[in-house]
């Protein structure tokens, strides 16, 4: 096989999966919804999906650069970006994300979610772009490289923390685009899409971020995702419509918790979202989350470099395709989560977060006594699958089940935030608990970062987040938004 062939082989698979998926995921008969009117559907949210995966590339390429940062050396002798460093930074970044939704849930509401998306990823490629300068200064040792060596972590948090404000209006952005095309009804089948773009985004950001890093160099995995950025945001100008009505198509009632009042203030508005005891509890289990997801998304690969000596891990199947099996797993956990909540549960989220959040506790459990070993590539990537499926059947679904067309930015906005709000605390704990880089005389990685045994923490730090989401998850079992009006259109 030609060595271009084999490189874009996966993504030509991934691509073939996901259209195989999305044409097969069944159809909710009785809605009265057009040939054409599907047609259009598709036209809106796929251009604001892909530039929703695309802000995952331009989120998570922090963690790919961690790969060439930790190999220079700051002005002291340590490494540039060591574990506690990208602790702190992506620590900055994410807690700014889960407070953000105090400003941009209010806006998306007010202003649509057309708007925020274009404001999102407007921001986000621009900071992407300042990133991306700042590290081909580093590179080159060109005008201000010391200042930026000198000030590391001071500098990537300010730029990393900004690109997640703009970041942040990603996922409010989507789901207040789609509430008014998805009938509740279908939401689940949404909820599948909804996890198959997390998916693509984290394919985009790891694989190809490795491959631009290793074949372009370090600036490039800035420089990329703001270009491709840029390009969206151009097509979402054109392609992207708030609502059917303004794509010439008829609005329709949704069955979900919308109502037709008077619209309230922003504060109104969240006194209503934050009396809810089902909105808490969901923003409660995606905390949960958070920390899980990222705890497996941003350290199992830095955990397989820095241990390899010991446990061989680097350059396994795993390892090398780290993006496309967490995207497979993305993948599946959504599908399956979408059609079991719309198909068995009655188009209920709580018992499919149940399911997942068990199969979570299970595997953080065992993971935990076998984390040394070589199956634990295999055992991160199912916990993924399961993890994933939450986060898309809660913060893409019941966000809009429970929030309502008209407040679901705000609703999503809490969710969202909380999501990151736990990713902060995952981010901290482990820069905390981890243990540190050091250099020998050639300059390689060695010391307590490359024993196993002091990564324990890694896998154990998960079991308690779990075992709260499942219980957590089970409060909302029979949990269904109240329909204030009826379908059909």
């Amino acid at each position: 096989m030609p060595v271009w062939l084999e490189k874009f082989a996966p993504i030509l698979i991934l691509l073939i999966v996901v259209g195989i998926v999305i044409a097969r995921l069944p159809k909710v008969q009785g809605l009265g919804h057009t040939d054409e009117f599907r047609r259009r559907r598709v036209l809106n949210w796929l251009p604001l999906g892909l530039t929703y995966a695309f802000l995952y590339m331009g989120r998570y390429n922090l963690k790919v650069s961690k790969f060439a940062f930790e190999e220079m050396q700051d002005p002291t002798g340590g490494a540039l970006m060591g574990n506690d460093d990208f602790g702190l930074i992506f620590t900055v970044g994410t807690w700014v994300y889960g407070c953000s939704f105090l400003l941009n849930g209010p806006l998306t509401d007010r202003y649509g979610g057309k708007a925020s998306i274009l404001t999102g990823a407007g921001g986000s490629a621009v900071m992407n772009l300042l990133m991306g300068l700042a590290s081909l200064t580093l590179v080159n040792q060109g005008p201000g490289a010391g200042f930026v060596a000198e000030n590391f972590v001071l500098v990537f948090s300010v730029l990393y923390g900004a690109n997640m404000y703009f970041q942040s209006f990603g996922a409010v952005a989507i789901v207040k685009v789609n509430a008014p095309w998805f009938h509740v009804k279908e939401r689940g089948v949404f909820g599948a899409i909804f996890g198959i773009l997390i998916s693509l985004g984290v394919y985009f950001a790891f694989d190809w971020g490795y491959m631009i890093l290793g074949s372009a160099g370090l600036e490039w995995v800035f420089l990329v995702p703001a270009g491709v950025l840029t390009v969206l945001w151009v097509v979402d100008v054109f392609v992207v419509k708030n609502t059917p009505g303004e794509a010439g198509h008829l609005d329709f009632a949704l069955g979900d918790a919308s109502d037709d009042g008077p619209r309230l203030g922003a504060v109104a508005v969240f006194k209503k979202m934050l009396g809810n005891p089902i909105i808490i509890t969901i923003a409660l289990i995606e905390f949960c989350s958070g920390f899980l997801r990222q705890a497996i998304m941003q350290w199992y690969r830095t955990f397989a470099k820095q241990t390899d000596v010991v446990l061989g891990l680097k350059g396994d199947f795993v390892y090398e395709n780290w993006g496309m099996l967490l995207c497979c797993a993305g993948i599946m956990g959504g599908v399956v989560a979408g059609v079991i909540s719309d198909r068995v549960f009655g188009s209920r989220r709580g018992p499919v977060a149940a399911i997942l959040y068990g199969a979570m506790l299970l595997g953080a459990v065992v993971l935990t006594f076998t984390y040394d070993t070589g199956a634990v590539g295999w055992m991160v990537v199912v916990m993924s699958m399961a993890v994933i499926g939450v986060h898309g059947m809660l913060s893409g679904t019941a966000s809009m089940d429970f929030g309502g067309k008209k407040n679901v930015g705000v609703a999503v906005g809490i969710i969202d935030g909380f999501v990151y709000l736990g990713t902060g605390v995952m981010s901290l704990t482990y820069g905390l608990l981890l243990p540190k880089e050091e250099f020998d005389a050639a300059g390689s990685l060695s010391g307590p970062v490359t024993d196993p045994a002091n990564w324990v923490s890694w896998p154990a730090a998960m079991i308690p987040l779990a075992a709260v989401g499942f219980l957590l998850s089970l409060r909302v079992w029979n949990a269904r938004p109240k329909n204030k009006a009826a379908s059909g259109h």
